[in-house]
Formats: C-alpha cells, sequence, structure tokens
C-alpha cells in the first residue's frame, strides 16, 4: 500500500502526509483519506450536537417551572447552570484531547456520554413515578398547591443534564479542530477547501439552531416531552454513528499537549525561583535553541517536533522571567524539568495570554445578557398572546428563532454595508478591528436589556389593566412585543462572538490555539455562572414581599432586573472600551498580515 512505502521515496512523499496517520497509524494517503469525505461526517455529527443541546436547553424553563413546578428563579438558574458548565467542560474536553485521548476518541467517548444523558432525560420525562403528578385544576384556575418535584426525582433530571453537559463539553472542545486535520494546509487547494469547511460548519451549526427552536419544540409542547427529548436521544446516537462510520477516512495528527499546562509549569517555575534576581539583560535568560529545533523538525519526520517561534523579550509582566532563570548553566538545560526552567518564549507566550485576560473578563457579560433569551424571556412569553392566525400557538421557547435569524441576518448585512463604509473611514479591509466589533456587541447588550424592560413594564401595566390575567390568565398584549430583545441581542452575539473568535485566534501564539479556544468559551460559561448569581442575588435580597423575580410574573418587578442588567452592562461598556484602547496587537493593525477574520489562524476554531 501507498501508506507503507518508504518516507525517503520521494514519489511517496507526494502520495502521503508525513503528520497525519490513517486509522491503521500508517502515513495518511492523501487521495483516500481527510478532505470533504471526512469532513462531511464530522459536520453531521456537530449539527446533530447543536439540534441535542439546543433542543433541550431552549425550552427547559418551561419544563421546569410547568411539570416539575419550580420557581421561575430557580428554573432560571438550572439552565444557566447547565449551559455554563457545557461550555466550562470544553476546558477538560480539550485538555483530554490533547493530552491524552487525541480528538477522535475524545469526540467519540463524549459523545456517547451525551447520547447517555439524553437517554435518561427521555426516561425521566416518560415516566410517571420521575416527575411530580400535575396540579389539578377545574375551571379555568388552578386549585391547591401544585406539588414540587422531590429530591430523588430532580436527583434523576440533574444527572441526566450533567452527563449531557460533560458529553456537549468534550464533544464540542475537538470537534471543529479535528474538522480541520482532514486537511492538509501545506496544500493549497486544501487550505482553501478548509476555510470552506469553517464556513459549513458554521452553516450546519445554524442549521441545528433552527431545526431546534421550531421543530423540536413544537414536538415537545404539542406531541410531549418525552417524544421531543426522544428525537433528541435519537439525532445524537445518530450522529454518533456517523461520525464512526467515517474512521476508515479520517486523517489523525499526533497528540500536540495542553497549552495548560505550559501556563501552570512556567507560573510554578516562577514561583519556585521567585527570589533570584533577575538578569540585567533579558539575553542571559534561557531560550528555545531555534537552529537545534529545526534540525530535529528535519531530521526525523516520525517524531517530529513542533518548531517554536521565538519571540522577543517584554517588559510586562516580569515576574514570570524567573522561570526562565537558568539556575545551572554547566549541568545543561535538558537535564531540567519544564516546571523548573522554562524557555524565554514559552513565558512570553504565557505573557501574550496574561495580556489578553482584562478584554476576556469584559465580554463575559455579554453571555450573562444572552443567558436571559433562553431563561426569564421564554418565561414571558409563557405569559402573552402567542396565537397567530386565530388558531395557530408559537411555543415560548420557538421565539428564539427570531434570534437565531437576527444573527444570520447581522452577518450578510456586516459584510456587505458596515465593511465597505467601515474600510474607507478606518483603511482597515477587514472594516472593523476585532475589538471594534466585540464593543459594537456589548453596546447592542445595553440597548437590549434597556428595551426589554421597557416592554415588561408594558407588560406588567397590561396585566394589571386585564381581569383575565388577574385570574391566572394570558395577559392580552401579543409576543411579538418581544422580537426587539431577541432581535437585539441576536446581532449584539453576531458582532461579540465573532469578534471574540477572531481576537482570541488571531492574538493567542501559535502554539497555543487550544487555549484561545479555551478563553473564548470560559466567556460563554461563566456568562452563564454570573446570569446564575445575579438571579440568586436578586432573589434574596428583594424577598418574597416585593419579588423582582417571582413565580408569577405579573407580581413581580422583572423590569427591575432587566434594568438592573443593563446599568451592569453599561458600566462594563465602559472598562472595556478603556482595556480595548490599552491594549496592543501583536502584529500591529489588525488586517496586516492578510488573514480574514482571523480564518487563516484559526487552526480550530469552535463555533457554538
Amino acid at each position: 500500500m501507498v501508506g507503507l512505502l518508504p518516507e525517503t521515496n520521494a514519489a511517496a512523499e507526494t502520495d502521503v502526509l508525513l503528520d497525519a496517520w490513517d486509522f491503521k497509524g500508517r502515513p495518511a494517503p492523501r487521495a483516500t483519506t481527510g478532505r470533504w469525505g471526512a469532513a462531511a461526517m464530522i459536520l453531521v455529527a456537530e449539527l446533530n450536537e447543536r439540534l441535542t443541546t439546543l433542543g433541550i436547553a431552549v425550552n427547559l424553563v418551561t419544563y421546569l417551572t410547568g411539570t416539575m413546578h419550580l420557581g421561575n428563579a430557580e428554573s432560571a438558574n438550572v439552565v444557566t447552570n447547565f449551559m455554563g458548565t457545557s461550555f466550562m467542560l470544553c476546558l477538560l474536553g480539550g485538555f483530554v484531547a490533547d493530552s491524552f485521548l487525541g480528538r477522535y476518541l475524545t469526540i467519540a467517548i463524549f459523545t456517547a456520554v451525551q447520547a447517555s444523558g439524553v437517554t435518561i432525560l427521555t426516561i425521566s420525562t416518560a415516566a410517571p413515578g420521575l416527575r411530580p403528578a400535575s396540579c389539578s385544576a377545574t375551571g379555568g384556575g388552578v386549585v391547591g398547591e401544585c406539588a414540587r418535584a422531590s429530591g430523588a426525582q430532580l436527583g434523576v433530571l440533574y444527572l441526566a443534564l450533567y452527563l449531557t453537559a460533560l458529553g456537549t463539553g468534550g464533544l464540542k472542545s475537538s470537534v471543529s479542530g479535528f474538522g480541520s486535520d482532514q486537511f492538509d494546509e501545506s496544500d493549497g487547494g486544501e487550505k482553501r477547501q478548509m476555510m470552506r469547511f469553517f464556513n459549513w460548519f458554521f452553516f450546519f451549526i445554524s442549521l441545528g439552531s433552527l431545526l431546534a427552536v421550531t421543530v423540536l419544540v413544537y414536538v415537545q409542547d404539542n406531541l410531549g416531552r418525552r417524544w421531543g427529548y426522544g428525537a433528541c436521544t435519537c439525532a445524537i446516537a445518530a450522529g454518533l454513528l456517523v461520525f464512526l462510520a467515517g474512521t476508515r477516512r479520517y486523517r489523525f495528527k499526533k497528540l500536540a499537549g495542553s497549552p495548560l499546562t505550559q501556563i501552570a509549569a512556567v507560573v510554578v517555575a516562577a514561583w519556585r525561583k521567585r527570589r533570584l534576581p533577575l538578569p540585567a539583560d533579558p539575553a542571559m535568560l534561557y531560550d528555545v535553541d531555534v537552529g537545534k529545533a529545526a534540525a530535529v523538525e528535519d531530521g526525523s519526520s516520525s517524531k517530529k517536533s513542533k518548531r517554536k517561534e521565538r519571540l522577543p523579550h517584554t517588559d510586562q509582566f516580569r515576574f514570570l522571567d524567573h522561570a526562565a532563570i537558568n539556575e545551572d548553566p554547566a549541568a545543561g538545560a535538558s537535564s531540567s524539568s519544564k516546571w523548573r526552567l522554562a524557555t524565554l518564549t514559552d513565558v512570553e507566550e504565557v505573557k501574550t495570554v496574561a495580556r489578553m485576560l482584562p478584554i476576556w473578563a469584559t465580554t463575559i457579560m455579554f453571555w450573562t445578557v444572552y443567558a436571559q433569551m433562553t431563561t426569564f424571556s421564554v418565561s414571558q412569553a409563557t405569559t402573552i398572546d402567542r396565537r397567530v392566525g386565530g388558531s395557530f400557538q408559537i411555543p415560548a421557547g420557538s421565539l428564539t428563532v427570531f434570534f437565531v435569524g437576527s444573527i444570520l441576518l447581522t452577518v450578510p448585512v456586516y459584510d456587505r454595508l458596515v465593511v465597505p463604509v467601515a474600510r474607507r473611514v478606518s483603511g482597515n479591509p477587514h472594516g472593523l478591528t476585532p475589538l471594534q466589533r466585540i464593543a459594537v456587541g456589548l453596546a447592542l447588550s445595553v440597548v437590549a436589556m434597556a428595551g426589554a424592560a421597557l416592554t415588561e413594564v408594558r407588560r406588567l401595566r397590561v396585566a394589571r389593566d386585564s381581569s383575565e390575567s388577574a385570574s391566572g390568565g394570558v395577559v392580552p398584549m401579543s409576543v411579538f412585543w418581544l422580537i426587539p430583545q431577541f432581535f437585539l441581542v441576536g446581532a449584539g452575539e453576531a458582532f461579540t462572538y465573532i469578534g471574540q473568535l477572531d481576537f482570541f485566534l488571531r492574538e493567542c501564539p501559535k502554539g497555543m490555539k487550544t487555549m484561545s479556544t479555551g478563553l473564548f468559551l470560559s466567556t460563554l460559561s461563566l456568562g452563564f455562572f454570573v446570569s446564575s448569581a445575579l438571579v440568586a442575588a436578586v432573589h434574596r435580597v428583594t424577598g418574597d414581599r416585593h419579588p423582582w423575580i417571582a413565580n408569577d410574573l405579573n407580581k413581580g418587578r422583572l423590569d427591575n432586573f432587566y434594568w438592573l442588567l443593563a446599568a451592569v452592562c453599561l458600566a462594563n461598556l465602559l472598562v472595556y472600551l478603556v482595556a480595548a484602547r490599552w491594549y496592543k496587537y501583536k502584529a500591529g493593525r489588525p488586517g496586516a498580515d492578510g488573514s480574514v477574520n482571523g480564518v487563516e489562524m484559526a487552526d480550530e476554531p469552535t463555533l457554538h
């Protein structure tokens, strides 16, 4: 076979890839592995993951309040904690993939974990003993107290949700990177195909989102949760089977090692040598031997060493320079543990990440606003008139279709209208810089929360004036009043998400691309957790007598909570503008390197 020909054969080197292997561990044949034949199966796996995760999350709050009989505040926190954990576990998934299992096994194992979680969730909605009895009702009103779900019932539900979150985190951390592995960046044609792969990756995510908020939510509300979650189980199981079916066609790359280990090693080495004086000349610090690295790389393709580009010394975060102090130059650096001696290049890479942290921290609040679209905005929709055409009723969870549609509309509008104008004004060929795009997204989040507060003020006024809503009926107000807040947050995500992706992939060192993805996804995770913390704090402070977040929204002041978010987001925007002004791009003006939205550096962007 061509994969078994000697590596020194020049013809063989054109037919096989020396940095990738097939499923039997041989150099991967170029003609029969990778490219679109393999990438298509990976795209199907991501489509089904997105369909499953969003199909659960987007309508979960109505299940928790309507079936499990939890309060609005508690239900919102269950949803945001579930989503936050899903994204936070991407860090664990990336570490496992880079250090132990590789991307293929990580995707396969964690997809199976997600399938098991969704299966348990389906069983919990179908088995009568795993959910509380329904509220008894006569006439138009509810009589008596609704029985809250027991500890055992909630335990089964939480087991299902967090198994699903674990599977989602592991899959999401590796799927886009494994897709990019199927294309050889050294080949011009395959590199162009890889760029198109990321476009299709975003398309399949959007397609999965649309199917989740329309078809699956409709099935859940009209046929029953067990059918909706059962469809999720079938979808993720089918995605796993399709993914495994492509095993013979995949290209596999060697383990890269986790950048988390590099950061930890630099910090530990710097702390151990914190009392040693720093040399006056940075050239005295130990650094990578570029010539030796090149020789290693060119010498053996079977054990190829990733060559690092030497980075210049910077004066920021000088404490970390202690890690590059060679205590015993005569003994040689090769005998030193990385936990005692790091290269100056490793130190500078960690410094680069540290410089990005103010931007990282000030983008978290956008995702706190985003979390409201799957919690309180859906709860608002359940209280008002959702009829269209007199007979059809829009499922409350399906309102997020306006959110997804806003994202898909904003991207072409930005490319066709904003970019040409910004290009003429600023001279940047890509229009707005990554940090400017993030600023627009953060500003839209402020406007969105102010708009949501004004809409809630009107809803409460109509509810007070309506006799039907006073008796537990529907507030006579069209659900389309909620569209502006969904639309504004969706447009904000299009700016913030792509701006963050571009920023983290462009600015993070080339050897730490997994870290860039992890930093990006951790802002989503922490945004959900901040939402949970804010809701818990507000609920505790406002109490039960004058609650902002009441179980009956008509008796609460959700508008005050939205005003609070708008104020916090405004303060966060001001801090972000200061941090963005302080930040200096590592390659000078963005766009000068010829990349388009960071695609050239995006060897593993993970879209949610």
